[in-house]
């Protein structure tokens, strides 16, 4: 299993509608065919370390991965979602003990900014 973990604050100027929108589409996409659970919602840890929520899925393999990353529902609601964020902290972890799993997550994550170069911009906009 693959989890991916991402915590995260809004821009100041996200109104309510705004952030339930940005939930919304998180929701959406932790709900795409590849995803085996996920969690959307506040983040409980440390208010000084100024992350309001967060967003987790678990991801059955590479190959469920790949099919996540380009997922259709994925690929329409990041340019929903990024814009909005103030700050973003990605994690992965995985039970899989291969030593070539980080790298090949990576390597997945690197073709999406290749074959999505806007979506790469987004990213790399939002503050870590």
């Amino acid at each position: 299993m693959i989890v991916l973990i991402l915590r995260f604050s809004f821009k100041p100027d996200a109104d309510e509608e705004t952030r339930a929108g940005v939930l919304a589409a998180m929701r959406r996409t932790a709900g795409v065919e590849s995803v085996a659970f996920s969690v959307v919602g506040q983040d409980v840890g440390d208010p000084a370390e100024g992350y309001t929520h967060g967003y987790c899925v678990g991801i059955e393999d590479l190959d469920a991965l790949e099919r996540y990353m380009h997922d259709p529902v994925h690929l329409a609601s990041d340019p929903d979602i990024l814009p909005h964020l103030a700050r973003l902290s990605p994690g992965r972890m995985s039970d899989d003990p291969d030593p070539g799993l980080g790298r090949r997550i990576m390597e997945l994550h690197l073709e999406k900014v290749a074959a999505y170069p806007e979506w790469g911009r987004l990213v790399d906009a939002i503050p870590r």
